[in-house]
């Protein structure tokens, strides 16, 4: 454990990010490959978009035991947590199914349709 993160402090992030992400890594790693996955997002400068990176980290997350989780890691779990957050607040109506929107949002782990 670090010193930056006390352990209930530790467990609230881990347990916030296990809520806001509800796509398996095997599933959200298969989705990240699809042409939809990468046609979203702001992009970097090595032309992948940002959600597109986090998603990739989140796979690697998942796959983290609680106990080998660094504070960079709990920092990204606590920003896929507001990105998810924030953005079902700007859920679009109507048939979100094929949208931009959801494309996005589960790129960050999190398929609205669940």
């Amino acid at each position: 454990m670090t010193a930056s993160h006390a352990a209930g402090e530790r467990d609230e992030i881990v347990e916030q990010f296990k809520e806001a992400v509800n796509l398996p890594p095997a599933e959200l790693d298969k989705w990240l490959r699809s042409d939809e996955s990468q046609s979203v997002g702001q992009r970097e400068n090595d032309g992948e978009s940002v959600g597109h990176a986090s998603g990739r980290r989140i796979v690697e997350l998942l796959r983290t035991k609680k106990a080998d989780l660094t504070d960079d890691d709990l920092a990204h779990m606590r920003k896929v947590v507001g990105y998810v957050h924030r953005h079902l607040k700007q859920r679009p109506s109507g048939d979100v199914t094929d949208t931009r929107w959801r494309y996005s949002l589960m790129n960050w782990g999190h398929d609205p349709e669940r």
